[in-house]
C-alpha cells in the first residue's frame, strides 16, 4: 500500500521497502531593477533658478539612490526658457528619445507645471510613454501614470497648468496692451540705426549713416537688390557683424517709419490660443501710430516718398512669376546665388542675379528653361528604369555607414570618457562629503559645476547621435515610392514630378547642371551650351 508522506515541507511516496522522496526546486526570484530618470526644469537662466536647477538634480539622484531596487539613468533639465512649448527643451527631447530607444522605465518629476504647461503636449508625452511601458509620476499631484484611472487626473492637472500659463500670458499681453495706448511703450529691440538705452531709442550714427544711403539710394531710382549689393560690396557689416544684406532687408528698412520718427505699434501678435505663434496684424488686432516716438534718421518727408515709391513699383501678386515650377530653385554654382527668370523676346531663360546686376561679380552664363526642362525629362527616364539599385543601395550603405561612424566615432568615445569622468568625481565627491571630509559650500558649489558640465556633455553627444541620417533615408523612401508610381517615361516637362523628386536645380559650367534631389543625392546633367 502506498503512503503519501510530507518531510520537510517535501513530497514523499512509500511504496513497498522504496521510498522516493521528491526535492522542490528552489525558486530564487531575481529582484527587477527599474530604470529610472528624472525630469526638472526652470524657468529663467537667473543665478537663483541655476541654483534651484542644481538642487533639483541633487534631490533626484539622492531620491533614486535610496531605492534598491531602482537604477538612475540619468537626470534631464532644462533651463532659461519657456515652458509653454515642448519643442524648445532640449533635454526634455533627449529624454523622450531615450525613452523611446528602451533605455527608461520610469520618470520622475516635481510637478505637472514643471512637466508641461501645455494640455496637448502633456497628453501627447503621457500617452506615448505609456504606449511603450515607461511610467510618469508627478510628485506634488501625487499622479502615477502607471494607474490606469491617473491619465484622468493628469489631464485635469495639465489643464490647471495650462491655465496657469495663460493667466501669466495673459497678464503680460494686458501690460503691453495698457502701455500701448497711453503712448509708454516704446519697443523691446532696436532696429538697425538705433540703440535701446534705459528704456529709449538713441540714434547709432555709424549705422544711422547706412540708413540715409539706403534710403537716398532708393529715392534716386535704384532698385532694392541694387541697393543691397553695393553695401555687400563696401563690406558694411549688418547688426550681426556679416555682410549679408539682401533685397528683402532693404524692404524691413524702407518700411519702417521708426526711421521717421514715428512708430506702428503691435504690427505683430500672440495668438490666444495654444501653441501660441506670433502672426502678422492684418486688422485682427488695434494698432497705435505713435509721433515723434524716437530721434529720427531721415525726414519724414523722404520717408512717405520712399513709402509712396515703394506702393508704385509692387507688382500685382497677379503678374509675379512665384508660382512657375523653377522659380527659387535653380542656384549659381560659382556664386550661390538664386536666378532670376528673364524673357526679352519668345525664348525664357534664366540669368544668375549677381550676374545680372554686375557682369564683373560672377561670370556664369544663363540658362534656357527648354534646355532646364529637357535634361530633367532625360534624368527621369534614368532614374525610373535605373534608379532603384542605386537608392536602394545608397540606403543600405547609409545605414551600416552611420552605424560605424556612431560606434567608432572619436567625438562620441571622448564624449563617453568625459561623462564616466564627471560621474567618477560627483560619486567620489559625495562620498567625502558623506564621511565629513568636504565642507557644504564647496560641496555645493563643485556639485553644481559638475552637474553644469553633465548636463553639457550629455547634450553635445546627443546631438551628434541625432544625425540627418534619418531624414536622408526616409526621403531616399519616398522618392523610390515615387518613382515607382510615376509613368515610364515623360515626353514633355511634367512640373509635379519635378516637385516631387528635385530639391533645388545647381548650374556648374556652361554645359552642365546637377540636379539635387529631395535625398540629397546629386545627379549631374549635360545641357546646351548657355549664352551670356
Amino acid at each position: 500500500m502506498e503512503k503519501m508522506l510530507n518531510i520537510n515541507g517535501n513530497l514523499a511516496i512509500q511504496q513497498g521497502e522504496r521510498r522516493i522522496i521528491t526535492i522542490a526546486a528552489n525558486e530564487k526570484t531575481e529582484p527587477v531593477i527599474i530604470r529610472v530618470a528624472a525630469y526638472c526644469r526652470v524657468s529663467t537662466a537667473s543665478d537663483e533658478q541655476l541654483n534651484s536647477y542644481a538642487a533639483q538634480n541633487r534631490y533626484y539622484t539622492d531620491m533614486i539612490a535610496a531605492h534598491n531596487d531602482w537604477k538612475l539613468v540619468d537626470v534631464y533639465a532644462d533651463e532659461g526658457i519657456s515652458g509653454t512649448s515642448a519643442e524648445k527643451r532640449d533635454d526634455f527631447q533627449r529624454m523622450m528619445a531615450d525613452c523611446r530607444r528602451g533605455l527608461i522605465d520610469r520618470v520622475l518629476t516635481k510637478s505637472i507645471s514643471r512637466f508641461a504647461r501645455n494640455t496637448k503636449d502633456c497628453l501627447e508625452a503621457i500617452r506615448e510613454l505609456r504606449s511603450i511601458g515607461v511610467s510618469v509620476a508627478f510628485e506634488k499631484e501625487n499622479i502615477d501614470t502607471a494607474v490606469m484611472s491617473s491619465e484622468m487626473i493628469t489631464a485635469v492637472m495639465a489643464s490647471l497648468a495650462q491655465k496657469e500659463s495663460e493667466s501669466i500670458g495673459s497678464n503680460m499681453r494686458w501690460s503691453y496692451q495698457k502701455r500701448m495706448e497711453s503712448g509708454k511703450f516704446n519697443t523691446c529691440k532696436a532696429p538697425y540705426g538705433f540703440r535701446l538705452i534705459n528704456g529709449e531709442l538713441v540714434v547709432e550714427e555709424s549705422e544711422a549713416e547706412v540708413i540715409r544711403l539706403i534710403f537716398n539710394r532708393f529715392l534716386a531710382g535704384y532698385s532694392k537688390a541694387e541697393i543691397a549689393l553695393e553695401l555687400r560690396k563696401l563690406n558694411i557689416p549688418t547688426r550681426s557683424d556679416v555682410p549679408c544684406w539682401s533685397d528683402k532687408t532693404i524692404y524691413h528698412i524702407l518700411n519702417n517709419e521708426r526711421y521717421g520718427g514715428n512708430a506702428l505699434l503691435q504690427k505683430c501678435f500672440t495668438t490666444d490660443s495654444f501653441p501660441r505663434r506670433q502672426v502678422t496684424n492684418h486688422g485682427e488686432k488695434p494698432q497705435y501710430y505713435i509721433e515723434g516716438s524716437n530721434p529720427a534718421i531721415i525726414s519724414q518727408d523722404d520717408f512717405l516718398k520712399a513709402h509712396e515709391l515703394i506702393r508704385r513699383r509692387t507688382i500685382s501678386p497677379k503678374t509675379t512669376h512665384d508660382d512657375h515650377p523653377l522659380q527659387k530653385k535653380i542656384v549659381c554654382g560659382k556664386c550661390g546665388t538664386l536666378y532670376k527668370r528673364q524673357q526679352p523676346r519668345r525664348t525664357e531663360y534664366w540669368v544668375c542675379r549677381a550676374h545680372y546686376l554686375d557682369s564683373d561679380a560672377c561670370d556664369m552664363l544663363s540658362i534656357s528653361t527648354g534646355a532646364i526642362e529637357d535634361a530633367f525629362c532625360r534624368l527621369y527616364y534614368k532614374l525610373k528604369h535605373h534608379g532603384e539599385p542605386i537608392l536602394t543601395n545608397m540606403v543600405s550603405a547609409y545605414l551600416e555607414v552611420k552605424s560605424r561612424r556612431m560606434l567608432w566615432s572619436l567625438d562620441v568615445i571622448e564624449l563617453n570618457k568625459r561623462i564616466a569622468d564627471l560621474t567618477n568625481q560627483n560619486q567620489l565627491l559625495t562620498m567625502l562629503k558623506q564621511q565629513g571630509l568636504v565642507d557644504s559650500d564647496l560641496f555645493i558649489s563643485r556639485s553644481n559645476a559638475i552637474a553644469e558640465q553633465l548636463r553639457k556633455a550629455k547634450q553635445e553627444k546627443n546631438r551628434i547621435m541625432e544625425t540627418s541620417g534619418d531624414n536622408t533615408v526616409r526621403r531616399t523612401q519616398e522618392l523610390m515610392e515615387d518613382l515607382s508610381t510615376g509613368p515610364d517615361f515623360i515626353e514633355t516637362f511634367d512640373s509635379d514630378l519635378f516637385d516631387a523628386l528635385v530639391d533645388r536645380i545647381i548650374v556648374e559650367d556652361a554645359e552642365h547642371i546637377s540636379f539635387q534631389m529631395k535625398n540629397g543625392l546629386r545627379l549631374r546633367e549635360q545641357v546646351e551650351r548657355m549664352r551670356r
